[in-house]
């Protein structure tokens, strides 16, 4: 069983940057997709970003293309979300989670992942 344990949440302004981390533990993740998802006030859990086992496969919501980034370490079992001009609709809780896909996928829906972190809050301010 993997346990995932995000970091890095925040307040910022809109228009600024956060960086949020994924440690994993229990297993080595290097086998597993990564994802984000985020869930805001009201809102149902919806997908942000994931990342194949390689790194060779990226996926990003519309709402985030050009403005997140997603990477990871296998070495240090770690996923990183850096999200750059960011806006009050970022607000949410954002999630991590993984996903155990060595065929190379990054999917979006969040059935094929069977782990996941608390979260992290995550509020961009106007």
């Amino acid at each position: 069983q993997v346990q995932l344990v995000e970091s890095g949440g925040g307040l910022v302004q809109a228009g600024g940057s956060l960086s949020l981390s994924c440690a994993a533990s229990g297993r080595s993740v290097s086998t597993y997709a990564m994802g984000w998802f985020r869930q805001a006030p009201g809102k149902e859990r919806e997908f942000v970003t994931a990342i194949n086992w390689s790194g060779s496969v990226i996926n990003y919501a519309d709402s985030v293309k050009g403005r997140f980034t997603i990477s990871r370490d296998n070495a240090r079992n770690t996923v990183t979300l850096l999200m750059n001009s960011l806006k009050p609709e970022d607000t949410a809780v954002y999630y991590c989670a993984a996903g155990f896909a060595p065929t190379g996928r990054a999917p979006s829906w969040a059935p094929d992942y069977n782990s996941w972190g608390q979260g992290t809050q995550v509020t961009v301010s106007s």
